[in-house]
């Protein structure tokens, strides 16, 4: 490696920059910039000055091995396995049933078609082709998706689709790519593949599961060391990957070769470690988290899609034979994706199985559909001799499969993409709901109220004169008055509107407070999990207009994940997960203090800001009777584990009391260190004291 392939990756990184800068300035998406970009590279790079810049290029190792762990883990990293279970049919039948439908209808749709004008290209290139394009990228869409707001259930929907068809996928890429390979011989090869994918998919679930059960005991073990933590993180993705790889290789059971689905055994990993190796975490290494692998996962996509315009631009096929069956493949692609959505969503509502899909979903699902990284990954990794009878082309089937992919990649970011914020407006997709008015009024109340307290601090602080402060006073309260009123109006006489806006204020500070009590140490992580359930079933029942609580003694029933780790601990004795007499009074402790936390700021509203928004006196008696019933609910319940343990009190405010002490003093060191009030030195040796007294 020369130094014009180190010059050529960090220039392409800069002008990466470059572009995302011009996309805000545009209003375009970032990744079609960067594709038209790096398209326009290759006539630049053919002045000598700028010869350096297609040094840098995409083989499949580095796409393959380095960044497709990476782009796999940032998504499901932050899946909720509650929502996605909640979603599983449409989610699923998507991802599997749908891209398969997909794959078939461009394999042999594309054969007959391209048989009517004239063209014969072979079932099994056509097929190997809608393996590769049937897969939505969720890079591209689901920044869209954030820009122009679309619903919650319909991103995550999206997103899980993207996600479990990259594996369902690639599974079939490989499938088929074996048999162009070793040749179609009839039902034997049918079973032969059948087989393959089946074992791909479900050998890559059961060890996903134990890798990311794995990592996650990792990341408890080495708890409090962050660069370790974030480390371990980083394995998990890529060693998993990798791992999958070689056990495929090696692995054969009965003289039957055993594939693994890396990308599938990666996909469950990270979503376990996302959904239960998060709460192992330091407090500090899990807010990072999202950060550290949020800029991974930008780098990594724009140079995937910059150089992806620089693959296009150089392909080795005349781009004149390539147009009508670019334009054909394209055609292809779209009817297909619609004949793998609106049939398989049309069955998931008449089962009733989830909440219904509305049509105007159904329309964006069908045009919203991307491709991109995964589908330049495949085409790489066919082998650029493999040949199939009757192929009397003068350029390769890697090349022709090559120019479809790219060029129908091209369409969906060039004209699918473009046009997405329309299509949702055109539908009403991006319309706000009834307490998305009230909460868009309502915050910025809040905000113009902040202002005016910021204002009075700086007119006494002498950093405003009186005039200067009268003006921004009277601008700034008329701002407020007009978004008071206009919160009002978006109200009108709906008594739900307003209380579930109270609502949603409510758990928001409980979820608040309950994080602050995790990370002072006064509860365990299973308390933490158990009650972060129970509040998030509340706040979907609340975006669903339905009841909050059924009673102050509810059972709220934990993820599967959570029950599936239960199961196994059982099974093999793993560890007793049920609450001791001490957990239990943490938990009612933790309940009654974020539900006292509650009552404090209701009972504060009438006197604040808030007053002018929460102006519903009888939704607001009707929520603070709820929390107080709760309150006292809890308190009872942990008086009655005291009554039990007498001995339990003590015990456990004496070890809260040290865990606090403890954090505190860890807290003040980190300032002192931070404001280079002590030196390094200093903090090291300081650092290493309160470690062994809290060992």
């Amino acid at each position: 490696m020369n130094l014009d392939v180190f010059l050529s990756l960090f220039s392409l990184m800069l002008i990466s920059l470059a572009v995302f800068l011009l996309s805000k300035k545009l209003k375009l998406p970032y990744t079609v910039l960067l594709v038209i970009a790096g398209s326009l590279l290759i006539p630049l790079s053919h002045l000598e000055f700028f010869s350096f810049i297609t040094s840098f290029e995409l083989t499949p190792e580095l796409l393959f091995f380095v960044f497709l762990p990476i782009l796999i883990f940032e998504s499901a990293y932050n899946m909720n396995i509650r929502n996605v279970t909640e979603n599983i049919y449409s989610i699923g039948s998507l991802a599997v049933v749908g891209l398969l439908i997909s794959t078939l209808f461009v394999g042999i749709g594309g054969f007959y078609a391209f048989e009517f004008l004239g063209v014969d290209v072979p079932m099994l290139v056509l097929l190997l082709f809608g393996a590769i394009i049937s897969a939505t990228d969720p890079v591209a869409v689901l920044a869209l998706f954030k820009e122009y707001g679309a619903p919650q259930r319909l991103t995550l929907i999206f997103e899980g689709e993207s996600l479990f068809n990259d594996a369902t996928g690639f599974a079939a890429f490989l499938v088929i790519l074996d048999l162009i390979m070793e040749g179609y011989h009839g039902y034997t090869s049918a079973a032969s593949a059948l087989f393959s994918f089946v074992t791909m998919l479900g050998g890559g679930i059961v060890f996903g599961l134990m890798m990311g059960f794995l990592f996650a005991k990792l990341i408890e073990t080495v708890n409090g060391n962050e660069h370790l933590e974030i480390t371990l993180t980083l394995l998990v993705a890529h060693f998993t990957f990798i791992l999958t790889e070689v056990i495929s290789e090696h692995l054969i059971i009965a003289g039957q070769e055993i594939r693994l689905s890396s990308i599938v055994a990666t996909l469950i990993a990270s979503m376990v470690i996302g959904n239960f190796g998060r709460y192992k975490m330091s407090p500090d290494v899990e807010e990072y988290m999202e950060k550290f692998w949020g800029y991974f996962a930008f780098v990594t996509n724009s140079l995937v899609f910059i150089l992806m315009g620089l693959l296009f631009a150089d392909l080795a096929i005349d781009l004149n034979i390539a147009l009508w069956p670019i334009l054909l493949c394209i055609v292809t692609v779209v009817i297909g994706r619609a004949i793998s959505v609106y049939p398989l969503m049309w069955l998931m509502n008449k089962v009733g199985k989830e909440r219904p899909i509305p049509r105007n979903w159904m329309h964006l699902m069908a045009w919203g559909s991307l491709r991109g990284s995964l589908a330049v990954i495949m085409v790489l990794l066919i082998p650029d001799d493999l040949t199939v009878p009757n192929w009397h082309f003068n350029f390769s089937v890697k090349d022709f499969v090559s120019a479809v992919t790219i060029g129908s990649i091209y369409f969906t970011l060039l004209v699918k993409a473009t046009t997405i914020g329309k299509v949702m407006h055109a539908l009403g997709i991006d319309a706000l709901t009834g307490m998305e008015q009230v909460g868009y009024h309502k915050s910025k109340a809040q905000i113009y109220d902040k202002t005016l307290h910021k204002l009075d601090a700086l007119l006494s602080d002498q950093q405003l004169t009186q005039k200067q402060y009268d003006k921004l006073k009277q601008r700034y309260e008329s701002l407020y008055q007009i978004a008071c009123l206009e919160c009002k109006n978006a109200i009108g006489d709906s008594d739900t509107l307003i209380e579930n806006m109270l609502r949603t204020y409510a758990l928001g500070i409980q979820k608040e407070e309950l994080k602050d009590i995790f990370q002072r140490g006064e509860i365990e992580e299973k308390t933490y999990k158990k009650i972060t359930n129970m509040l998030s079933i509340q706040t979907e029942r609340i975006k669903r207009g339905q009841q909050q609580v059924a009673s102050v003694n509810e059972h709220f029933p934990i993820d599967s994940l959570e029950r599936f780790v239960l199961l196994v601990s059982r099974l093999a004795f793993w560890r007793d997960h049920s609450f001791k007499d001490e957990e239990l009074y943490r938990y009612y402790r933790a309940l009654s203090k974020i539900s006292g936390k509650v009552v404090k700021e209701l009972n504060a509203v009438e006197g604040s800001s808030l007053s002018a928004v929460f102006d519903d006196k009888p939704a607001l008696e009707k929520l603070l009777t709820l929390y107080k019933s709760i309150q006292e609910n809890t308190h009872e319940k942990m008086l009655a584990v005291i009554h039990k343990n007498e001995e339990l009190l003590s015990q456990v405010n004496e070890t809260s009391a040290a865990q606090s002490l403890a954090v505190l003093q860890e807290d003040t060191l980190d300032k002192l260190h931070k404001n280079e009030i002590i030196t390094n030195k200093l903090y090291i040796m300081l650092r290493h004291e309160l470690e062994q007294k809290s060992h």
